[in-house]
């Protein structure tokens, strides 16, 4: 559905996306994840065709962006990271506006419209004036409103920004249907452990570059990422900190709240000798375990790391 190829986009002396290239197929959702600054914005944009690469070449659903961009524009649907909305419209007038922007014949605004205000949950809201919404109401609105023509791709810059838990699980499960529906969807968000539940696949940009891409499961073998014991005991926790400390195969042994979390830099047997030396000078462990690597400490171990630990 998205072929990107070497594409660059330079702003005078900075280049702010660097030969960065990605592939979507029909139907997936991939979570785009960068810091503040690594280019997933400029991305967006050049994709949804509001801005021009410096070079590079772009392709959605098999048309050339820049040989027929307005092609493509009618098989995308673009959620910014910031929108504007007309607070002085009732929910069905601002549909009724954007129908009547992308060509929808009048007769068949009114069953567009409802269709899409029912899928976002806003169907009893037809009435109300878009500045009495919440936020979370709000950015459902501009999702049902980049839906009008029926894009086979959609382009979504933080859609969950600012949202609180509810808000955002709504989305997400609005997400979920429109992959069901065949949608393909592009996403950036900075809740990764949400993109790591909801996406097909993950691609990781630093400095304007793509750093590693697949699904969730593939980063997490491709990637290095140091290894952290957490240990909880009962009562006074010192003595295991001092424990611990002694360990050459631990390292950074620190305490948050009710844990001891410490780098780990060694083997299941040298883990098991810890454990075991714990019992035998009766330190009282509730718990001892690994934590697990998630997109989070993956993200954070690419993007200060760089490449070193990937293979």
């Amino acid at each position: 559905m998205l072929q990107i190829t070497n594409m660059v986009k330079k702003y005078k002396k900075v280049t702010a996306v660097d030969g960065l290239s990605m592939k979507i197929d029909k139907g997936h959702i991939y979570g785009f994840v960068g810091a503040n600054g690594a280019g997933k914005t400029t991305t967006m944009k050049i994709v949804a065709g509001l801005l021009k690469a410096t070079s590079g070449k772009v392709y959605v659903n098999g048309i050339d962006i820049q040989a027929d961009p307005g092609g493509v524009k009618k098989q995308i649907g673009y959620m910014p990271d910031f929108f504007g909305v007309y607070d002085d419209l009732r929910v069905d007038e601002y549909m009724d506006f954007y129908a009547g922007v992308y060509g929808i014949p009048a007769d068949k605004r009114k069953k567009v419209c409802d269709d899409l205000v029912e899928l976002v949950n806003l169907k009893d809201k037809m009435d109300a004036y878009v500045d009495s919404l919440s936020r979370g109401m709000k950015q459902r609105l501009c999702l049902a409103r980049s839906l009008i023509h029926n894009p086979q791709l959609l382009i979504l810059d933080e859609p969950a920004s600012g949202l609180d838990p509810r808000a955002r699980a709504e989305i997400k499960e609005i997400l979920k249907e429109l992959r069901d529906m065949g949608k393909t969807i592009l996403i950036s968000s900075h809740i990764l452990p949400e993109l790591s539940q909801l996406c097909t696949s993950i691609g990781i940009i630093n400095a304007g570059k793509m750093v590693i891409n697949g699904t969730v499961d593939e980063i997490m073998q491709r990637v290095s990422v140091n290894k952290v014991l957490i240990v909880k005991v009962n009562g006074e926790m010192q003595p295991a900190v001092s424990f611990l400390k002694e360990q050459p195969v631990l390292c950074n042994v620190t305490v948050s709240n009710d844990q001891i979390s410490a780098d780990f830099n060694g083997d299941d047997e040298q883990l098991a000798r810890i454990l075991a030396q714990m019992v035998e000078r009766k330190i009282p462990v509730i718990s001892f375990r690994e934590a697990e690597k998630n997109l989070e400490s993956i993200f954070m171990n690419l993007t200060v790391g760089g490449m070193k630990d990937a293979v």
